[in-house]
C-alpha cells in the first residue's frame, strides 16, 4: 500500500505542476463568450481539446468521448463544475476564439518550452494546403485552404493562416510572415509566392527570400534563362561584349524509390544580364537547378530545369541546394503527417474560425509530440501511448515541466 500511495503522491504532484503550467501558458487567452451562464471554463475546454488531440481524438465528437472517459482523472486538476465539455461546446468555443490570439498563445507556449523558435540562420518553408474534406457542394463552398510556415530543420510549425482559396495565398503570405520573427532566416516559397510585395515583406522583416521562378513572372524568368545560357556559352567574346557571367556549380546524386537522380546547382551573383533586377529588393543571387532523373527499371531519363532568386549575397551552391530540397519537407513531414496521422483531409469544420483554430490545435499537438525528449515511437504510436499513460501525456504537454 505504501508504494501505491507514493506513486499516487507523485502523480498528484505532476498534475498540480501541469495545472500551474497550463494556467501560465494560457493566461493571455481571452474568453470570447459572455460571462453570464458559462458552464465550462475556457482553460478546461482548451486543455481537454489539446490533450484529446494528442491522444488521437481528431474531431469534436471524439474529443467529447475522450473527455468523458477520462473525466475522473481530469477532475483532479482541471475545473469541471459541470463535467467535461460536449462536442457542441468544443465547436462553439473554437468557432468563436480569435485565431490570431490563439496562435500567439501557442507560440508563447513553445517559447516557454524552449522548443527552438529562434529563427536566426534557419530555414522557414512557406506552403499552402487544401483540406479536401472541407468542400461543401450543397452550399457551393470551396474547400478550405491554409498557408503554413514550417521551420524545416527543427520540424516545427510556426504558424498558419486560412485563406478563401488558393489564389489568395499571394495576399495571405505577407500577413502570415508579419506574425513571425524573420530576422536572419531564409524563407523559401514556391512560384505562387514569387511576388515583389512578398519579397519586400521578407526583407523588411530582416530575412532573406529564396523564391522559385516560373513563367508567371515572364520577364524575370527570361532574364534567368538568358543569364545561365550566357554563362554556359564558352565562345570567345570581343572586347566590347558583356563578359560571360561566372557561376559556382555543385553536383550530387542519390537513389530512391527505384530511380537515380542527379542534381546540378549553378549559382550566380552577377546581375549584369538582368533587366528586372531593380524590381526585386536586395536581389543578390540567381540559381539554376537541373534535375536528371532515371527510372532504373526502364532506363527512361527525364530532365527538368528550375530557377530561383535570393536576396542572400553570401549564399553558395551547397547551401542553396539544401534549402531548395528541404523546402519540400513541408509536404512530406507536415502535410502528409497531418493527413495520415491526424486525418486533416477528412475534417469538415467550416463555421467561423473553427477550421483555423482546429488547424492550430493539430499543429501544436504535432510540435509537442515530435519534440518530446522521451519519444521513441512514431507519431501514431506516440498518440496511442499518450492515450494509455496519463503521466506520459503530461510529459508531452509540458516537456521538462513534469518529471
Amino acid at each position: 500500500m505504501a508504494r501505491v500511495s507514493e506513486a499516487r503522491r507523485i502523480e498528484l504532484a505532476n498534475e498540480e505542476a501541469a495545472l500551474v503550467f497550463f494556467r501560465e501558458a494560457l493566461g493571455a487567452l481571452r474568453d470570447p463568450r459572455r460571462a453570464q451562464g458559462l458552464r465550462y471554463p475556457l482553460l478546461s475546454v482548451v486543455m481537454i481539446a489539446l490533450m484529446g488531440m494528442i491522444c488521437g481524438a481528431d474531431n469534436a465528437e471524439e474529443l467529447e468521448d475522450w473527455g468523458a472517459i477520462n473525466e475522473p482523472w481530469l477532475a483532479g486538476f482541471l475545473p469541471l463544475p459541470h463535467g467535461t465539455p460536449t462536442q457542441d461546446v468544443f465547436l462553439a468555443v473554437f468557432a468563436a476564439l480569435d485565431p490570431g490570439a490563439f496562435r500567439t498563445v501557442f507560440l508563447s507556449w513553445m517559447e516557454l518550452l524552449r522548443l527552438g523558435l529562434r529563427t536566426a540562420g534557419k530555414h522557414i518553408a512557406v506552403d499552402g494546403k487544401t483540406s479536401r474534406g472541407s468542400v461543401d457542394t450543397a452550399h457551393q463552398r470551396l474547400a478550405i485552404h491554409t498557408v503554413s510556415a514550417w521551420l524545416s530543420d527543427e520540424g516545427l510549425v510556426l504558424g498558419q493562416l486560412k485563406v478563401a482559396d488558393k489564389a489568395n495565398e499571394i495576399v495571405a503570405i505577407p500577413e502570415l510572415l508579419r506574425t513571425l520573427d524573420l530576422r536572419g532566416a531564409t524563407i523559401t516559397i514556391d512560384a505562387i509566392g514569387c511576388q515583389t510585395e512578398i519579397a519586400k515583406s521578407i526583407v523588411a522583416g530582416g530575412g532573406h527570400y529564396l523564391l522559385a521562378v516560373k513563367e508567371n513572372q515572364p520577364a524575370l524568368y527570361q532574364d534567368l534563362v538568358t543569364t545561365f545560357a550566357e554563362a554556359a556559352d564558352d565562345r570567345r567574346r570581343t572586347i566590347d561584349e558583356q563578359p560571360r557571367p561566372v557561376c559556382e556549380r555543385q553536383t550530387d546524386s542519390d537513389k530512391g524509390h527505384g530511380r537515380l537522380e542527379q542534381r546540378t546547382v549553378e549559382l550566380c551573383h552577377d546581375l549584369a544580364w538582368m533587366t528586372t533586377a531593380g524590381r526585386w529588393p536586395k536581389l543578390a543571387t540567381l540559381i539554376q537547378v537541373t534535375r536528371q532523373r532515371t527510372v532504373q527499371a526502364t532506363g527512361k531519363t527525364t530532365l527538368e530545369t528550375a530557377y530561383y532568386i535570393s536576396s542572400d549575397a553570401h549564399l553558395h551552391a551547397p547551401g542553396a541546394g539544401h534549402r531548395i530540397r528541404r523546402h519540400w519537407s513541408v509536404e512530406n513531414e507536415l502535410h502528409w503527417v497531418l493527413d495520415m496521422a491526424f486525418r486533416e483531409d477528412e475534417a469538415r469544420h467550416r463555421a467561423r474560425y473553427l477550421a483555423e483554430n482546429f488547424a492550430t490545435l493539430r499543429h501544436f499537438a504535432l510540435n509537442l509530440i515530435k519534440h518530446y525528449p522521451e519519444r521513441r515511437l512514431g507519431i501514431a504510436g506516440t498518440r496511442k501511448r499518450a492515450g494509455w499513460d496519463h503521466d506520459f501525456l503530461l510529459g508531452v504537454l509540458t516537456s521538462e515541466a513534469v518529471g
